[in-house]
């Protein structure tokens, strides 16, 4: 019975440790988005990106282009059409049709195309852009002592009162000299 008694205490006394333990871990927030935005490789990451679409942009203009064209003399050939010559016009539109759906599905290829390639793109350019900022975080949440750090911007914490708010030394820790905004609540 005394063992039992010793061991019940003893259970109680590591609990009641451990519960302080806890209560005394340090908490702090920061607006990754913030961060992120003010991060160099952002700006150049945005116009490689810019620059990639307005090519695939070009390029499918240019084929919605040449479809207004051959839709326009297919157009054009019909009103040619008269009961004189019309096998030799029918077999030409049936011809310009085909060509028209043709390159109609090229278009949409080449925009579904284009849009896997701007997804690709993104992630290969913006991955590493987050996983540098990933690693700030840690790195800075580390060096404080930090048990947790919630991020604001992604709203998974509606409301905090208190914590410290370590986006500044976040952005410093990447070497970003702007001043960091107040984070809304």
């Amino acid at each position: 019975m005394r063992k039992l008694i010793s061991a019940f205490f003893l259970a109680a006394g590591l609990l009641f440790t451990a519960n302080i333990a806890n209560a005394q871990q340090k908490l702090a927030h920061l607006n990754s988005a913030q961060i992120i935005e003010a991060m160099p490789e952002v700006k150049t990451a945005r116009t490689t990106l810019e620059n990639i679409q307005k090519a695939k942009q070009a390029e499918i203009e240019k084929m919605i282009s040449e479809y207004q064209t051959k839709l326009k003399a297919a157009q054009d050939k019909e009103k040619t059409m008269s009961e004189a010559n019309k096998e030799a016009v029918t077999k030409e539109l049936q011809v310009m049709g085909t060509e028209l759906q043709d390159l109609e599905k090229r278009i949409n290829d080449a925009r579904t195309k284009a849009q896997q390639e701007l997804e690709a793109k993104n992630a290969e350019l913006f991955n590493p852009i987050q996983v540098k900022a990933d690693n700030a975080i840690k790195a800075v949440a580390k060096e404080k002592g930090f048990a947790y750090v919630f991020d604001t911007a992604n709203q998974a914490l509606i409301y905090w009162d208190g914590g410290e708010d370590i986006t500044a030394l976040v952005r410093t820790k990447l070497g970003i000299t702007a001043a960091a905004v107040a984070p809304k609540k």
